[in-house]
């Protein structure tokens, strides 16, 4: 049946900034010339602001080469797998960029996920190499990768040395604040640091990846909840990044700085900061984690003036900043992803920074950006925005795929567009239902309104917490294995500080509700921001006709209880 098509792309045209084109060059290159462009154009500029210590891009380039040699040296070849499992750091940036110059694909970890998860997904990507943060290298090695495989980071080598000296003060401060940064690694491993600091640039004989080879691996449930991995290729990136650098096209080269403050390892992190901040000379403030002070005190020292990240993280920097009398007004460009911004914290940044803030929309599967908002007084609050240059977007009936909604009524977002990725990992079923007739299949529902884009709900209940996605079935399937609870329903409630916060309602003959207890058990299997934050017992679950948990109920009357003590 040939599919109708309505051109909500030619709608979103319409209300573009002057400036921005309704089509984008894709290029056919890898990933690692964005670098090796970058560092004869700005050698001299910094690339890298990490606790004050300065990398230069001709220096990041030189590192970038010599961790390539590593790899080449460890048998790392075109085609081949390396995971990186490491916070924010200079040593992340550099070994992705060694992985890039041998054409090998980088599979990108949460360094605080457990590690059965983490062994999950590298099983599926079966990743030859782990490049990982010291602390966690017991871990990785329960996560499966043996000795002779892991290269330990330590997080304070790129340091300072008068923070490393202060990081090495015989008081209790100082060692808590190391213990926080470093660990004692598996007999057997080696550091990535020494090895990259003795090494020598890897032979330019050596070819470096095509367009269409993968570059990145990235983690996701996609949109029905099963895990699975999400390989993005060259293509998909640097279409992804000339994207969004032509969105905020006002950028100036080799003069902005941008807060790295979302991790690498998430889509947003690794297209803006890995990437489009590299293709346009920007230097990057780089933090291990998100801290509201040690990021207003790194701004204090080198102005910030664009800043990606989710919607916890500009309301906690706006309040810090007025409580600390910091001037963040050089912030001009504000973009806000992963989960849907409180008008209330839009509307503090832009009276507190004098400029705009605008919200994005997209997914691990779509590299991540597929809209924006236009940065002007035409943005609208609470709309994921505009359909992106040379993307195409449908809203499909939810029952009938092939079927377009009018305009104005609500229906599944289908999308085009080089972006976007051609299948999940070795894993065909999943990529068949994922795409009708080559379009991808979000799972989000949104409706138009003149070429703008509003969420109107997400398929299979998916819970966004700070910018994370939780599918509550893999958290009701933790709390069934690992307590005796009968059952249990997982939903998300409103959170002001998170977008949305994980709640379970429990069947189960407990004595009293015990939420610390059940998150000490769930951790052995779930990622910190999955643990519940509330938990309701309760002797009768609400479910369908069909047995399956009723989830809107569930989360009606939990909202009610709540409401009521």
């Amino acid at each position: 049946m040939r599919m109708e098509f309505t051109h909500i792309d030619e709608l979103s045209h319409a209300h573009y900034e002057p400036g921005v084109p309704f089509e984008i060059p894709t290029p056919q290159r890898s990933v690692f010339e964005l670098l090796e462009h970058t560092s004869h154009a700005y050698p001299n500029a910094v690339a890298i602001d990490y606790f004050g210590q300065e990398w230069t891009y001709a220096r990041v380039y030189r590192e970038a080469l010599k961790a390539a040699n590593v790899l080449h040296r460890m048998g790392v070849k075109r085609g081949d797998t390396i995971s990186i499992a490491l916070p924010n750091c200079p040593q992340h940036f550099i070994a992705f960029y060694g992985a890039m110059r041998l054409g090998a694909a980088v599979a990108e970890l949460n360094p605080l996920a457990p590690a059965a998860q983490l062994e999950q997904q590298i099983g599926r990507h079966d990743g030859t190499i782990c490049v990982a943060w010291d602390k966690i290298g017991h871990k990785m090695r329960k996560a499966g990768i043996s000795a002779h495989q892991l290269l330990t980071v330590d997080l304070t080598y790129a340091m300072p040395r008068k923070v490393r000296l202060g990081l090495a003060l015989p008081v209790d401060k100082a060692a808590q604040a190391k213990r926080k940064l470093t660990g004692p690694v598996p007999v057997g491993s080696k550091s990535w640091d020494k090895l990259v600091h003795k090494s020598g640039p890897v032979p330019d004989a050596l070819p470096q990846a095509e367009a269409q080879n993968v570059a990145v691996i990235l983690h996701s449930s996609g949109t029905n909840g099963v895990p699975k991995s999400v390989p993005l290729t060259h293509a998909n990136i640097r279409a992804n990044v000339n994207q969004n650098l032509f969105w905020v096209y006002e950028l100036d080269r080799g003069a902005e700085t941008f807060y790295s403050l979302l991790p690498y390892f998430h889509a947003f992190g690794m297209t803006f900061m890995l990437c489009a901040a590299v293709a346009i000379g920007a230097c990057q403030i780089v933090l291990p984690t998100f801290d509201v002070q040690m990021a207003l005190k790194a701004h204090r020292h080198r102005n910030v003036t664009f800043f990606v990240g989710v919607p916890p993280m500009f309301d906690r920097i706006e309040r810090g900043a007025r409580e600390s009398g910091t001037d963040i007004s050089t912030i001009k460009y504000s973009i806000s992803g992963g989960m849907s911004l409180n008008r209330e914290i839009a509307a503090r940044w832009e009276a507190t920074t004098g400029h705009y803030i605008i919200e994005g929309y997209g997914m691990s599967e779509t590299c991540p950006t597929l809209c924006g908002s236009p940065l002007s007084p035409a943005r609208r609050p609470g709309c994921l925005g505009l359909v992106f240059p040379s993307t195409s977007m449908r809203l499909v009936d939810l029952d009938d795929p092939t079927r377009d909604v009018p305009d104005g009524e609500p229906g599944e977002i289908l999308v085009k567009g080089p972006q976007v990725f051609s299948g999940y990992l070795e894993d065909p079923e999943e990529t068949e239902h994922a795409f009708v007739d080559g379009w991808f299949r979000t799972g989000d529902i949104g409706r138009c309104d003149d070429g703008f884009i509003y969420l109107v709900d997400r398929a299979k209940d998916l819970i966004i917490t700070s910018g994370f996605n939780v599918f509550p079935s893999q958290v009701e399937d933790a709390i069934r294995r690992l307590t005796n609870a009968e059952d249990a329903v997982v939903v998300g409630v409103p959170s002001a500080a998170t977008g949305e916060e994980v709640a379970a309602i429990v069947k189960a003959k407990w004595a009293k509700p015990d939420l610390a207890r059940l998150r000490r058990t769930l951790e052995a299997e779930l990622p910190h921001y999955a643990l519940p934050r509330h938990l309701i017992l309760s002797d009768e679950l609400p479910k369908t006709m069909l047995g399956k948990p009723d989830r809107r109920t569930a989360r009606k009357n939990l909202l009610e209880q709540m409401r009521a003590q």
